[in-house]
């Protein structure tokens, strides 16, 4: 019983332990990724979901576009999944000074936070995901990651009560 009880332990502190990665860890680095001017104009997307095992569940491809005021980014992201599911989001994410984001769309669950570091956005938010008829609560940690003017790669680590449920990994081609 003592096993079971440790094996169990172990199992939900490992789980629960995050990455301890900072968006001020690249504050030096470059390119600079300013998140406005990247996702402005015509953005293509391919990516990939897995489950916590790692285990690849589906794939698509997304168009975004994205218009920006010099305070509000308007962006609009149509996914093409390649079970024929298409998803549409509009995000409203405002600049609230050089490094901080505040976002919106119509499934995030209050605001997202955005944190913007030398090449690196770090996107948080509780995203409302439809489950077999139902819609859940999942917390996205969502990392992108300039490569350069073109490229940027984005990883996000999905999670409910703490414990990852799965993983995005998506590539970005600015037109």
């Amino acid at each position: 019983m003592k096993f079971i009880f440790t094996f169990i332990s172990l199992i939900l502190l490992t789980s629960c332990t995050g990455n301890n990665m900072k968006p001020t860890d690249f504050k030096d680095q470059k390119p600079r990724l300013i998140i406005e001017e990247y996702l402005s104009g015509n953005v293509k997307a391919w990516g990939i979901l897995q489950n916590r095992s790692g285990k690849v569940t589906r794939q698509f491809s997304a168009d975004l576009n994205g218009t920006w005021d010099g305070k509000q980014l308007i962006l609009n992201e149509k996914f093409n999944w390649n079970d024929g599911e298409v998803q549409e989001r509009q995000w409203t994410i405002d600049k609230l000074d050089e490094h901080n984001y505040e976002g919106t769309a119509g499934d995030v669950v209050g605001k997202a936070k955005g944190y913007s570091y030398g090449p690196a956005f770090k996107f948080e938010y509780v995203l409302l995901v439809p489950i077999k008829g139902k819609e859940m609560k999942i917390t996205f940690d969502d990392w992108i990651f300039m490569q350069d003017e073109k490229v940027a790669i984005n990883r996000a680590t999905m999670t409910k009560f703490g414990i990852k449920v799965a993983e995005l990994t998506v590539m970005f081609v600015k037109d």
